[in-house]
C-alpha cells in the first residue's frame, strides 16, 4: 500500500470514529437511557392515529412492523398540544411506558396558538413523561409555507430537555400526491416513509439504552 493510500484510509477512519462519537453523544443526552418501562408509545393527533390509511398502515403499526417490537398508537385526531396535555396521564402515563415518541403542533398552527403556548405545552408533556421516567423522541416538522418557525420549537425543546430529536418527518410528503390522501394527511406510502425516518432514529436509542440495561448499575 503506498503512502497516498495509508494517509487516505487514516482520514477516512479518524472521521468515521468521530462521527461515531458525536453520535453516542447525542444518545447518552437523552434522559432516562435506563428506563424501567415496558412500553413504546406514539403519541400524537390525525397524523399519529393513522387518519387517511388503510387499517395496519398508521405509521405506528408500520413502525411496530420495523422495530420487530410491540407499538402503541396513542394519537387522536383533532388534538392540539393543549388537549394532547389534558389526556396524557391515561394516554401514556398509566401504559407503562419505557419511550414515547410525541408527533404535536400541526393543530396549534392550523388553529394559531400562539407559539408561545405550543413551547409551554410541548414542554410540560416531555416532563410529565420524563418524571414517570420514560425516554422522549419529538418528531420535528416545518409547518407554514414561507416560515419554519414551529421547527425551532421542537428541535430546542428536545435539546434543552434531554429529548431524542427527529428532523422533518413530513419532509417531500404534502408536495407529492402519490404519498398524501388529502392535503393535510398522508396516505399509506407517506406513513411507510414516517415509520422509516422515525425508525432510523429510535432503533440506535434503543439499542443503545438496551446496552445501558443489561449493563450493571454502577457501570
Amino acid at each position: 500500500m503506498n503512502r497516498c493510500s495509508q494517509i487516505r484510509e487514516l482520514f477516512v477512519l479518524i472521521v468515521l470514529t468521530f462521527l461515531s462519537a458525536c453520535g453516542g453523544e447525542r444518545l447518552d443526552s437523552v434522559r432516562n437511557l435506563r428506563s424501567g418501562g415496558e412500553t413504546i408509545i406514539c403519541f400524537g393527533d390525525s397524523l399519529t392515529e393513522g387518519v387517511g390509511a388503510g387499517s395496519g398502515e398508521d405509521y405506528p403499526a408500520l413502525l411496530s412492523r420495523r422495530l420487530a417490537m410491540p407499538v402503541m398508537n396513542a394519537g387522536r385526531r383533532g388534538d392540539t398540544t393543549a388537549r394532547a396535555l389534558e389526556r396524557i396521564a391515561d394516554s401514556v402515563l398509566n401504559k407503562n411506558p419505557r419511550l414515547v415518541i410525541v408527533l404535536l403542533g400541526g393543530n396549534d398552527f392550523l388553529r394559531q396558538v400562539p407559539l408561545q403556548e405550543t413551547r409551554k405545552n410541548l414542554e410540560e408533556i416531555v416532563r410529565r413523561i420524563q418524571s414517570h421516567g420514560a425516554m422522549v423522541a419529538i418528531a420535528g416538522m416545518k409547518l407554514g409555507l414561507f416560515t419554519d418557525e414551529y421547527s425551532a420549537i421542537f428541535e430546542e425543546t428536545a435539546r434543552e430537555l434531554g429529548v431524542l430529536y427527529i428532523p422533518r418527518v413530513m419532509k417531500g410528503i404534502l408536495n407529492d400526491s402519490s404519498l398524501k390522501s388529502d392535503p393535510i394527511h398522508p396516505n399509506g406510502a407517506g406513513y411507510h416513509l414516517i415509520a422509516e425516518r422515525i425508525a432510523e432514529k429510535i432503533k440506535p436509542l434503543l439499542q443503545h439504552a438496551n446496552r445501558l440495561r443489561g449493563a450493571h448499575p454502577g457501570d
